[in-house]
């Protein structure tokens, strides 16, 4: 998709996911989600429809307990989310200001396209600014 503005797609969010974000749906049993969520290495859950469209997300603490509810009972509705062409810098200001380790990122629709990590983030955005000064060092050499 093309962007607006003139910084490049290494300066959005888009550039950063994570893809393998563990799913499930409304009418799942936590105790059939909760072994899938472990086994992939994660400790949430995004729960979405049949259009990936997302819906709400399980934390920590119910995918924690024993009990065999509904994820629809257990979940947390509609997490904020932005886009993949939200420039990177601002992702990781919101993050931390926030408090926040994650950041889901979907389509104007709704559609989960992966997850944002806040030290993938901070990670890129130093490196992004340490090119900018390398550059700019570069440039001001006779």
């Amino acid at each position: 998709m093309p962007l607006e503005g003139t910084r490049g797609s290494e300066t959005r969010v888009g550039a950063y996911l994570r893809r393998d974000v563990p799913t499930c749906r409304l009418d799942e049993r936590l105790s059939d989600v909760r072994p899938r969520v472990r086994a992939a290495g994660w400790d949430t859950c995004f729960v979405v429809n049949d259009e990936q469209i997302v819906l709400g997300w399980l934390g920590r603490t119910p995918l924690a307990q024993d009990g065999d509810a509904r994820v629809e009972q257990a979940m947390s509705a509609g997490p904020s989310t932005v886009r993949p062409s939200f420039e990177l810098d601002r992702a990781v200001e919101r993050m931390r200001r926030q408090s926040l380790s994650t950041l889901p990122v979907t389509t104007s629709e709704g559609r989960l396209l992966g997850l944002l990590e806040r030290d993938t983030a901070e990670q890129a955005q130093h490196e992004l600014n340490r090119n900018v000064a390398r550059t700019l060092s570069e440039g001001s050499q006779p």
